[in-house]
């Protein structure tokens, strides 16, 4: 699907974990009818509730829609809930553009080990690189942690120098 299997197996056992039964639907219809039934509260703070009504309140999205087009043309068969989900990962990288470089190195945009590796002052530009005969990134994806690789790199160019 993506390419790395760590991220397959994620997608497959999201997908597996929102398979739901017959009777499984059932129980949820019927709670959701029942629920429905309940009187709704206003939202708001209750102190604020006589002044202001649902009509003051606006839906938040919590993923940025730029971040959600530039991952649904790279992954279009992945569901939008786990799209979403990683979508508000990626927004503590920084901008969309820095999120792509990201995922043309390598990293799948449902990984979100990318606040890691860049956490541990790793670049994209450095997933490429050679450590030995693998690279930055194999190196990362057979378990290395990201501050062995930063300390690689560093020695790697302080012999070079």
């Amino acid at each position: 699907m993506t390419g790395d299997p760590g991220v397959d197996a994620l997608i497959r056992q999201w997908a597996a974990e929102r398979e739901q039964s017959a009777e499984q639907k059932e129980v949820d219809r019927i709670a959701s009818a029942w629920l429905a039934d309940a009187p709704q509260p206003a939202p708001g703070i209750p102190g604020q509730r006589s002044r202001t009504g649902a009509d003051s309140w606006a839906n938040v999205d919590s993923a940025d829609p730029g971040y959600l087009a530039a991952m649904r043309s790279r992954l279009p068969e992945v569901p939008a809930e786990l799209l979403n989900a990683a979508a508000g990962w990626w927004q503590m990288i920084g901008d969309v553009a820095e999120a792509e470089r990201w995922w043309d190195a390598g990293i799948s945009p449902l990984d979100q080990r990318a606040l890691d590796y860049r956490a541990a002052g790793l670049t994209p530009a450095d997933l490429s690189k050679r450590l030995g005969p693998l690279t930055v990134l194999e190196h990362l994806r057979r378990g290395s942690a990201p501050a062995w690789c930063v300390a690689r790199l560093a020695r790697q160019r302080r012999d070079a120098s």
